[in-house]
């Protein structure tokens, strides 16, 4: 079999002379030519009559792909499944208000609004923007926080006695949502969108967005207990405020209102059985069972005709104005005040979004581009945000449903927004007797996705344990902090598990597989040999001023020398036969010609201190060290001086020190940096290890006389 296995290999011979990085920049011809950036700068912002056109329409993608629009191929597909997540838009919309501490009405101007402005700029095809859960409870955590009930306490007729003023409470806390939204809109079209900062995604990591969006999700189900049971437990905030929630909950479970427990129960069981069913029927059925609409039906119709709010103080929807609102200029004297947050939702927003445009747009073939998507996003946000909407992202549920009831476009986007609009118009009304415990229902059982994200610790244990203690830390740093704060460790943890995975490379000693120019590891491979003589040093990481010091460490060690021992050791013997020397001379001054033999001894003894073996010297000093800098994409100040330091010590060992596999950016961080003057030039550079390996074995022929011949015959091998 291995024969065989060796018969299929495709042979691969090239004769060349050995080239350092002077050899290879003479026969590529290297170029010098380097556009100022006088001159980008002039044609970044050059203007023509081309260059604007594809600007606006990138800018305005609607204009582009809507007078291409497919009408027979897509529009019944966007029209159904228009209407399906339209339909799924009233409760979530509802829902999710409850999550912001907002009026239930105002989860339906969010997914109005902003769905319409994300219709005309908006690349992705298939994903449903509108209200979402983790940013709800973000929305949440600002209104509460800026508007505690403790502030809206009026005195009752009794001395003692205080009412809650939930009129002034929900305005306020609806100006304080809309201008939050204002406010991440602006961070993504402005600081994020124009200056093309889409990248800053990619510090979100998807095991941080997994964990991340399971915390929250733990945030959600806490927030919403007190629909559930009927209580009205205290606001906290800062961190631990999700722990201080929990255990107010839990005294205050002796108040709980029987009526609204039984309703949350009974709704509970009634969504997970209906929708276990409807996933059975959906291969049956086309079009997906609106479970949640049957659901506020239902619950709406029974309240009403059994007058839960009055018999059983169960707490309902209350009043739904209907039709639109004029735009409201935000409230400016509150933007200082949640900088922090805006800026933490105009991340997490973007985040999620993108993330799941760019599954979609890899699933069917299009591009999504990442910096108008920003802009989308953001231009729905602040232009939501004038017409009192909270903050929207996508939903992961409303795009499945979306894709597979046949949605082929941003149409079907448009026509849900058609379908909230008719709601509020004319429907809204009718759901005001709907209990907010149902809602708080189908929130639970809409997250039941993000909570089985739990068993991503056990499918990451097995694949990366890095990635395993990023989810895990994520997911404790949110729960333990407000969504926000939690962002922003979690974030600031994830960087620092890759600063300390560069500070922890592996090292290693390269040898040669026999008869290949191919180097790797001798203690991962049994046939790998050292070159003799010749050292080859590997890391795994760059090198910069985190690890410089552990990359001189680990040099010394996988080489066995350490040069500055080696030193000290050479001018101790240095500084002892220079005292020998001179006590010999005294000693011969003093002494007349009488002691002219016992003179010649002594300098005899001393000519033996000075050429004589010393017990620690180290007698497999190797001739020459390569530096394997491959894996190295940059050069700091200190990694060039650490590189610096390296020659120069090696050198007065008498230790030639060579570099190869250096990235055209690290050469220039050398040159800048003075590392090569008139005695160090490029040529101890090159560009793969074998050359360095086949120039040190010739300098080495010419240095050692005695063993010219054995070199020879191993620089034939090679």
């Amino acid at each position: 079999m291995k024969d065989k296995d060796l018969r299929k290999r495709v042979p691969y011979h090239i004769q060349r002379d050995v080239l350092d990085e002077l050899g290879v920049d003479q026969v590529a011809e290297k170029s010098d030519f380097k556009i100022s950036a006088k001159e980008k700068f002039r044609e970044a912002v050059r203007c023509t009559g081309p260059r604007f056109k594809s600007c606006f329409l990138s800018f305005v993608p609607l204009l582009t792909w809507l007078p291409r629009y497919p009408f027979r191929e897509n529009a019944i597909g966007d029209l159904i499944s228009g209407i399906s997540v339209g339909i799924m838009h009233l409760p979530q919309g509802m829902a999710y208000a409850l999550l912001a501490a907002v009026p239930p009405v105002f989860g339906l101007y969010s997914s109005f609004y902003p769905i319409l402005i994300y219709f005309i700029f908006g690349t992705s095809k298939h994903i449903s923007v509108g209200t979402y859960a983790v940013m709800s409870v973000m929305i949440g955590s600002v209104t509460e926080r800026l508007a505690p009930d403790s502030d809206f306490m009026i005195p009752g007729n009794d001395t003692n006695s205080t009412s809650l003023d939930i009129v002034s409470r929900d305005a306020e806390r609806v100006k304080i949502a809309a201008t939050v939204t204002f406010l991440s809109g602006i961070f993504q079209v402005l600081l994020l969108g124009l200056v093309r900062f889409g990248f800053v995604v990619t510090y979100l990591s998807e095991p941080l967005v997994r964990a991340y969006t399971t915390a929250a999700a733990i945030h959600v189900i806490v927030s919403q207990l007190k629909y559930s049971f009927g209580i009205n437990p205290q606001r906290y905030s800062g961190p631990l405020s999700l722990i201080y929630t929990i255990i107010e909950d839990c005294a205050l479970l002796g108040q709980t209102n029987i009526g609204t427990l039984v309703v949350s129960i009974v709704t509970i069981i009634g969504l997970v059985a209906a929708k276990e069913l409807s996933a059975l029927a959906a291969r049956k059925i086309p079009i997906p069972i609106p479970v949640e609409l049957i659901t506020i039906i239902i619950a709406t119709v029974v309240s009403w005709q059994m007058d839960l709010k009055t018999e059983y103080g169960v707490e309902v929807v209350g009043k739904i104005p209907s039709g639109l609102q004029a735009p409201v200029a935000p409230a400016v004297s509150l933007l200082g005040s949640m900088v922090g947050d805006a800026f933490a939702l105009a991340v997490v927003g973007y985040g999620i979004a993108i993330s799941l445009g760019r599954i979609f747009a890899l699933k069917y073939a299009y591009k999504v581009d990442s910096n108008q998507e920003l802009i989308a996003l953001g231009l729905s946000n602040s232009i939501g945000g004038l017409f009192n909407c909270f903050a929207i992202s996508c939903s992961m549920s409303r795009s499945m449903v979306q894709v597979s009831t046949g949605g082929k476009s941003q149409v079907a986007g448009a026509i849900s927004a058609l379908v909230i609009l008719v709601i509020l118009l004319k429907i809204g009304e009718l759901f005001e007797e709907l209990p907010k415990a149902v809602l708080a229902a189908i929130i639970y059982v809409n997250l039941q996705g993000m909570m089985k994200q739990f068993g991503d610790i056990r499918s990451l244990w097995r694949t990366n344990k890095v990635d395993m203690v990023v989810w895990v830390m994520t997911l404790i740093l949110t729960v333990l902090f407000n969504p926000d704060m939690g962002l922003a460790a979690s974030i600031a943890f994830s960087i620092l598990t890759v600063v300390f995975r560069t500070q922890l490379p592996k090292y290693s000693i390269l040898g040669q597989v026999p008869g290949t120019d191919i180097y790797k590891p001798v203690e991962d491979y049994n046939q790998v040999k050292e070159i003799p003589g010749i050292m080859i040093f590997h890391s795994s990481a760059t090198l910069y001023f985190a690890n410089a010091e552990m990359y001189i460490d680990a040099l010394y060690e996988k080489t066995g020398v350490d040069v500055a021992k080696l030193l000290s050791h050479k001018k101790k013997l240095e500084a002892k036969r220079l005292r020998k020397e001179k006590k010999a001379a005294k000693k011969a001054k003093k002494e007349a010609k009488k002691r002219a033999k016992e003179a010649v001894k002594a300098a005899e003894d001393v000519g033996a201190v000075e050429v004589g073996p010393d017990p620690d010297t180290d007698t497999t000093l190797p001739q020459a060290i390569i530096l394997d800098l491959s894996p190295v994409n940059f050069l700091d100040t200190v990694g060039v001086k650490t590189l610096r330091n390296i020659y120069k010590d090696y050198g007065e060992a008498g230790v030639q020190v060579y570099f190869c596999g250096c990235q055209r950016g690290v050469v220039e961080s050398m040159e800048n940096g003075d590392f090569f003057n008139e005695k160090v030039t490029k040529s101890i550079l090159f560009s793969s290890v074998h050359d360095a390996v086949l120039y040190s074995l010739h300098h080495m022929i010419k240095l050692i006389g005695i063993n010219s011949g054995e070199m020879e015959m191993l620089y034939c091998e090679i």
